[in-house]
């Protein structure tokens, strides 16, 4: 039976100001978690593509990398989607976060050994995307499990924001880990981070939580996800903006160190400051974010045009001071435009697909990058780094244009449906919906 109709992306309850979701026993164990392992996974990743450029000095090679550790999640994230609506997500979590505990330790063992190899970073990072295929849409919608929809919004951007934190705190960490003690801390630390998620996942109230109905095993659930996000104008251009900038702007783990090296003529130091720059850009323009009320496609394509313009900026700064403070300006719009992107597909899907949906998410934001990574690696490497940076920041308004056409072309057809949040949704597609839910 279908449940009431859920207003899109509708205002949430006023109570408790910006860090309202922290008051939420188990989203508050899971913050504290996440805040350490994130950490390590910054660490791990100054340290990956460090270590592809010691070990080749290629940018072509660091995209070949990314596109390993991403080529899983293109391919198995709807799989994982359909996993996802099915089991138990905490159950889940426990798993996948044991997994890449062990394979971030597998790394830094072999790094500290002296033995690695180019073809063993491939390897490992193929298994970690394959785990992440799975954790990734696992993660995201267990969040509205702990919160309830209620402080959905905020959770999201309160998560974001410790996703970003992470990312000023971890490459600094990382550039004076390599530094003083080399590349195989980086990774060591990470994989013990791990234990931090275990411990909070353990710690948790079974009967505090908000467990979506699970999805039964049944024929078609991956095409029934598709055909669900194809019938929702929301969700599909939502999506379509996420794949685009997903594609060739967020591929910071290439542009950027290429930019550190070949263009600045800094060491690591250097490129942990750049990514630093972005992540302290994106907690501020997070904690903006977090006291939000309301999420509408004109606000996801306003930041989806400000980060085009901001990262474009980047490409044309003359040192290092200036380019980490264009990312800044660049971090902050980010933030918002990831924030919103996922706010609006979580609140825009019913429970029993918002895993399939925000598998989707997954591919789009992450799993674009074995497309996007060598291209702006070949681009890096061959016209310069400052040309593949300034690709992803037009790439970003390119993106902002489509969903600016979107908005318009519906409300030129359908001018009286408007939802509580300014979303305009075709009639016929309300109908297509409520038909799948009924069914």
């Amino acid at each position: 039976m279908a449940r009431p109709q859920h207003p899109s992306v509708t205002a949430e309850r006023d109570r408790g100001g910006m860090f309202r979701s922290l008051r939420i026993r188990n989203y508050r164990l899971y913050f504290i978690g996440q805040a350490i392992s994130l950490c390590g996974t910054w660490m791990q990743t100054i340290g990956q593509d460090w270590l592809v450029l010691k070990l080749t000095g290629s940018g072509t090679q660091l995209g070949i990398v990314s596109a390993f550790q991403f080529l899983p999640i293109l391919l198995l994230a709807p799989l994982g989607g359909v996993l996802t609506d099915r089991l138990n997500k905490r159950t889940v979590l426990y798993f996948t976060q044991s997994l890449a505990g062990l394979l971030a330790l597998a790394l830094g063992a072999i790094v500290l050994a002296g033995h690695v190899q180019i073809w063993m970073v491939y390897l490992l990072a193929l298994g970690l995307g394959v785990v992440n295929s799975l954790d990734n849409p696992s993660r995201q919608t267990f969040v509205s499990e702990m919160v309830g929809e209620d402080h959905l919004t905020n959770a999201i951007t309160l998560n974001s924001t410790e996703v970003n934190l992470a990312r000023a705190i971890g490459p600094a960490l990382a550039g004076v880990t390599i530094a003083v003690f080399g590349l195989g801390l980086c990774f060591l630390f990470n994989g013990f981070s791990y234990v931090a998620v275990l411990v909070v996942l353990f710690m948790m109230q079974e009967d505090e939580l908000h467990p979506a109905a699970r999805a039964p095993r049944a024929k078609g659930q991956l095409m029934d996800g598709f055909r669900y996000v194809k019938n929702s104008p929301t969700l599909f251009y939502t999506l379509i903006m996420m794949a685009i900038i997903g594609t060739l702007s967020y591929e910071f783990s290439i542009s950027l160190p290429l930019l550190a090296q070949f263009t600045f003529h800094g060491g690591a130091g250097t490129y942990s400051a750049l990514v630093t720059a972005t992540g302290l850009g994106s907690v501020a323009g997070g904690l903006f974010a977090a006291s939000r009320k309301r999420a509408t496609l004109n606000m996801l394509v306003f930041f989806a045009l400000l980060f085009g313009i901001t990262f474009s900026i980047v490409a044309f700064m003359p040192n290092t001071l200036f380019a980490f403070i264009a990312l800044l300006a660049a971090g902050m719009a980010s933030i918002n435009f990831i924030s919103l992107g996922n706010t609006i597909l979580q609140l825009e899907s019913e429970p029993q697909m918002r895993g399939r949906v925000m598998s989707l998410w997954t591919i789009a934001f992450l799993g674009s990058t074995p497309i996007g990574g060598p291209i702006i690696g070949w681009i890096g490497e061959y016209a310069g780094p400052r040309y593949g940076v300034f690709t992803g920041g037009i790439a970003a308004i390119v993106a902002a244009g489509i969903g600016a056409m979107t908005i318009l072309r519906v409300q030129k057809t359908v001018p009286q449906a408007v939802t509580d949040s300014g979303i305009r949704r075709e009639t016929e597609t309300l109908n297509i919906q409520e038909d799948y839910k009924m069914r």
